[in-house]
């Protein structure tokens, strides 16, 4: 168990959060929630050691390990990438180095041999001899297959580390697990992974994820930083969400019948005070109106942009046309001989494991990058807007984001165009900010700007939510699903591929494509069905 005691946090003057005392106790998965600001990740780094409160204690029982995941992505890079996971139990990763230590000595000597044996009792004990075997199960499970088991962790990519550094927190069943945006980088797959791991992880789990679809499957119960405060609601994340509202509606209900019986005394005491026959009434009735308080409602920190994609025109039957296209980039074919055509209605998502494939068929199908081979023709009707992964270009200039986003509008009313930011929550003095210093989150929601002032009928989206807060992609969900031209898109987040995509298309490795008219639920479930019937295949082959 970890718990606070009147913990506060203060950044100047401002307390991000203040007299916090909750419990998170065993056998629990919390997701610690928010909005951009709130300070989920700085709770956890208080609660792993990382910062000391301005105010307050942590305390953890005795004897229990905690463990968390690094966001160092070079910390390890000298090291391999097995060593690197066993450090995530760091006396047994000591151990292990201490053994090897004195069994490399010449003059190998009696006290050698007592701290040896010693050493091997407690290695036992850890079940260290199941250390590599455990390491590279984790590893394998979020996709790092086992020839890069012992490659130095400066030869992965961004990704894969990520993936290691997870696998690093993982390991050797700690009794509390802290987890700052696991999913960040990951495939849906290395997603679906995780989900099963922590559903049948029995100790302490407290992770802060943006992933709604995730929190749903992981979380017992829910940890809501909001106004200052952290409240602990019981279930998933959508249940916190509806008993959230209830409590607001009822709060504000009660607020309403309060201020009709204030309005209904402060009447009659108005009427007879000055009554003789009515004043012991009146009098009687002015206690009663002293003794009534308002529930007090504080605003929510959360905030909801507005997103609404409105074509300028319908778009007609022909949409695309994509015939034999392939692209090599860096010696690796990503896009292998790809075929296909999309329909009027076509929500497509792309999924799978390689980013590279997905981002460079949007760059192809925008004009961005030639292919090797193939054609593709967008129907006369048709209109592109694209939000790019990698958008550091597009504000590498001396803009303000009013002038930024004037320049993709047709209408150039700064009224007009300061409309389309208001919904994205920029609002006064924001207009006038420069797009060069704007954070992650807010060159996000510049583009999604950029994307509804288009008025273009096909949207073309790789991996739209990163850097986005819950509530923005809550906004970005709804406006994808009410949106009625073509989407083609990927995106990590689920609830957001299962509610918008009627069509699933994968670029599977070696480029080659699946493309299939179905739910993603649905397509994960004939191909998990698939993947059973391979294994019983080969297992069959094996008893034969």
């Amino acid at each position: 168990m970890i718990s606070t005691s009147n913990v506060t946090l203060r950044v100047g003057k401002k307390a991000l959060f203040e007299d916090v005392n909750i419990k998170f106790t065993e056998g629990n998965c919390y997701g610690l929630i928010g909005a951009n600001g709130a300070g989920k990740s700085t709770f956890l780094k208080i609660l792993s050691g990382q910062l000391e409160p301005s105010k307050g204690e942590i305390a953890v029982t005795p004897g229990e390990r905690l463990s968390f995941l690094q966001q160092d992505h070079f910390k390890y890079d000298e090291y391999p990438v097995l060593d690197t996971v066993m450090m995530g139990n760091a006396r047994l990763y000591e151990i292990m180095k201490e053994k090897e230590a004195i069994y490399a000595k010449e003059d190998f000597t009696d006290e050698d041999g007592i701290k040896a044996s010693e050493l091997e009792g407690e290695f036992a004990a850890m079940n260290g001899w199941e250390a590599e075997s455990d390491a590279a199960t984790l590893l394998n499970g979020l996709g790092i297959p086992t020839e890069m088991h012992y490659e130095i962790m400066q030869n992965l990519n961004g990704p894969e580390k990520v993936k290691v550094l997870l696998a690093q927190a993982l390991f050797g069943n700690p009794d509390i697990l802290l987890l700052d945006e696991p999913t960040n980088h990951l495939d849906l797959d290395a997603i679906a992974w995780l989900e099963e791991f922590l559903i049948n992880f029995d100790n302490t789990v407290i992770v802060v994820s943006h992933d709604r679809y995730f929190l749903n499957k992981v979380c017992t119960q829910i940890a809501d930083i909001d106004y200052g405060k952290i409240k602990l609601y019981a279930g998933n994340y959508d249940f916190w969400y509806e008993s959230s509202q209830l409590l607001i509606r009822q709060m504000k209900e009660a607020n309403k019948k309060k201020e009709e019986k204030i309005k209904e005394l402060q009447e009659f005491i108005s009427r007879f005070s000055a009554n003789a026959s009515k004043s012991k009434q009146a009098t009687s009735r002015k206690r009663a109106l002293e003794k009534i308080q308002l529930d007090d409602i504080q605003p929510s920190s959360r905030k909801y942009p507005y997103i609404d994609f409105r074509p300028n025109r319908e778009i007609g039957n022909e949409v695309l046309t994509v015939d034999g296209l392939s692209k090599t980039i860096d010696g690796e074919k990503v896009l292998d001989n790809l075929s296909f055509t999309l329909n009027h209605d076509d929500k497509v998502a792309f999924v799978g494991g390689n980013e590279l494939a997905k981002t460079a068929l949007f760059q192809i199908l925008t004009g961005e990058m030639e292919p090797d081979e193939g054609t593709y023709k967008w129907g006369i009707t048709t209109s592109q807007a694209y939000f790019p992964q990698d958008s550091g270009s597009e504000f590498d200039n001396d803009y303000t984001i009013v002038e930024w986003l004037t320049q993709y509008s047709e209408e150039k009313d700064v009224t007009y165009v300061r409309g389309f930011l208001g919904r994205m929550l920029f609002s006064g003095d924001d207009g006038v900010k420069k797009v060069s210093v704007l954070s992650g989150g807010e060159k996000v929601r510049c583009l999604l700007s950029k994307m509804m002032i288009s008025g273009a009928n096909v949207l073309i989206l790789d991996e739209p939510t990163n850097h986005l807060d819950m509530e923005a992609i809550t906004a970005l969900n709804n406006g994808m699903i009410k949106f009625p031209g073509v989407l083609l898109f990927s995106s990590r987040d689920h609830q957001i591929v299962q509610t918008t995509a009627n069509r699933i298309m994968e670029i599977v490795p070696g480029g080659k494509l699946i493309d299939k008219i179905t739910t993603y639920d649905e397509y994960l479930e004939n191909d998990e069905m698939a993947r059973k019937r391979q294994t019983y295949t080969i297992q069959g082959e094996e008893d034969n």
